[in-house]
């Protein structure tokens, strides 16, 4: 039999104990942890989701990787093509992790109304084109169809139908600025068969998704060229690794990369969320471990003759010091219990009804975005729980400074 967890639980089930000076202290550290595990939780599951967020949404309109002609020089616009026939095209045999391997093409253009007009950047995709992502953010219409020999269907996004005052199945006319200064602007015209709002301002201000045979027509290229090729990867935690590989295995001529790459200020900025989680764990442990450590000495000082008469008994002081430690782990888990019970309470009500919006023009998302994984909540609960019972080791040999005479004297 463990006597002193015996003691530890009678200790705390007594009236006595709860109606004792040391109870308010015990209040005040078991809501300390509560808060401490609240804001820990919230802290985690808000930094992981508007980073899987982000990054899901980047990945959604660029790829993880793209492969494009040395002479795009960066930008946006598919000035050289590349022949289709490559040997990493329809599938990337060569590399595993990869989901799917698609071409496209982009062009710059205007579309115009009779009282407004917008710049845009005309995606050109194929049948190949995984629309997962904007399946999730479609808010109206189908998804363009490419199984006919050539269709004018787009997506638009909401930002630009509604700056257009547009609406669903409109027709829509866009101007294309020939490669050739002297040549005349194509006019074209596209029907609005689906309209997305991804939050994603950066992309839903100017993003056209069309039809890649309108490009390569525009382009005067034939149905072999395109502007480049996007990489979908199966886990973008393997997209270091797979960027490699990929530029590995392309041609001379060609160019591959990653979104981390095209975009370092976005992910660099995303990257700093993981700073200011550690420093809120820190700060929430800190003051936690401080709370428990008055705790465990208001504890002791009030039960000084209990210590003063189990010395007596023959209990040495590690058995003396183990009731207390047992009593404080109790606290200590009533605290993690409760702000479990709160926290993942917050973060359910933020998943399913979305109370917490955002600027997207700042956080790329409209609605606070919460993730957080069972090996997370796991994670921070050992951590808190042993950081804890480790700070109250060392106040907890006060009870060997006790004299039992002296104690019991005044029992």
């Amino acid at each position: 039999m463990n006597y002193e967890l015996f003691i530890a639980k009678r200790i705390i089930t007594g009236k006595k104990y709860k109606n004792s000076i040391s109870s308010p202290i015990i209040k005040i550290a078991v809501t300390a942890i509560a808060l401490g595990i609240i804001i820990m939780l919230i802290a985690v599951a808000t930094a992981t989701g508007l980073q899987t967020k982000i990054r899901d949404k980047m990945a959604g309109f660029k790829g993880h990787v793209q492969i494009v002609n040395y002479d795009n020089n960066n930008s946006d616009v598919s000035t050289t093509p590349i022949n289709i026939e490559q040997d990493f095209y329809p599938e990337f045999n060569s590399i595993e992790g990869i989901k799917n391997v698609q071409i496209f093409a982009n062009k710059v253009g205007i579309l115009r109304t009779e009282t407004d007009f917008e710049g845009i950047v005309f995606k050109g995709v194929s049948s190949d084109y995984d629309w997962t992502f904007f399946k999730e953010y479609l808010v109206a219409g189908i998804l363009p169809n490419f199984d006919k020999p050539r269709t004018k269907d787009v997506l638009l996004s909401q930002t630009i139908v509604n700056r257009l005052q547009l609406k669903l199945n409109d027709t829509i006319s866009a101007t294309f600025l020939k490669t050739r200064s002297s040549k005349i602007p194509s006019i074209k015209k596209y029907v609005i068969t689906g309209i997305y709002n991804s939050g994603f301002a950066q992309f839903d201000k100017n993003m056209m998704i069309g039809d890649i045979r309108e490009v390569q027509n525009l382009n005067k290229w034939t149905e072999n060229q395109v502007g480049g090729f996007e990489v979908v990867l199966n886990s973008f935690d393997d997209i270091d690794e797979k960027g490699e590989e990929i530029y590995s295995e392309i041609g001379a001529t060609l160019n591959s990369k990653t979104i981390l790459d095209m975009y370092p200020t976005v992910f660099e900025w995303i990257k700093l969320f993981d700073n200011n989680v550690w420093v809120i764990i820190a700060i929430m442990i800190l003051v936690a471990g401080i709370n428990m450590i008055t705790a465990l000495l208001v504890l002791i000082l009030e039960r000084v003759q209990m210590i003063g008469i189990l010395k007596a008994l023959g209990s040495t002081n590690t058995s003396i010091r183990k009731v207390f430690l047992y009593n404080a782990s109790y606290l200590i888990l009533k605290g993690l219990f409760w702000g479990n019970a709160i926290g993942l309470s917050i973060i359910g009500i933020q998943h399913f009804f979305g109370v917490i919006t955002l600027n997207p023009e700042t956080y790329y998302v409209s609605i606070m975005p919460v993730y957080i994984s069972l090996k997370a909540i796991i994670l921070l609960n050992l951590g808190t729980l042993l950081m804890c019972f480790l700070m109250l080791i060392i106040p907890s040999y006060i009870i060997t400074k006790i004299n039992p005479s002296k104690s019991i004297k005044f029992a």
